[in-house]
């Protein structure tokens, strides 16, 4: 087991609007991921935190490069209240970023 598969910083937020509705879904996000975790060890979450000027909570997460991040948020969507998740399109030099967010669009 001495070859490390590549990996990509991705984060994973859930927005502030999500939390506010569901405010038992940022442990049930960290039970979800410590699972992923056992199930794909080269999949870690590297920090999570609060991030303050947002509301949103952020894990950053090392992913095997052959890994599909849409598979990992199909399947977190089977274990959290309906919501929706789309891509942030960032600057190249940035980690992409997936937001979990509420259905409603209030």
């Amino acid at each position: 087991m001495e070859s490390e598969e590549p990996t990509t910083i991705t984060e994973l937020r859930l927005s502030y609007r999500y939390i506010k509705e569901y405010p038992w879904v940022v442990p049930a996000v960290n039970g979800f991921l410590s699972a992923y975790f056992m199930e794909q060890p080269s999949f870690r979450v590297q920090r999570h935190f609060d991030e303050l000027e947002s509301g949103m909570h952020v894990w950053l997460c090392e992913v095997p490069t052959t890994m599909k991040m849409t598979t990992l948020l199909r399947r977190l969507q089977a274990d959290i209240p309906p919501c929706r998740y789309s891509q942030i399109t960032t600057d190249p030099t940035n980690c992409p970023q997936y937001i979990v967010d509420s259905l409603d669009q209030h």
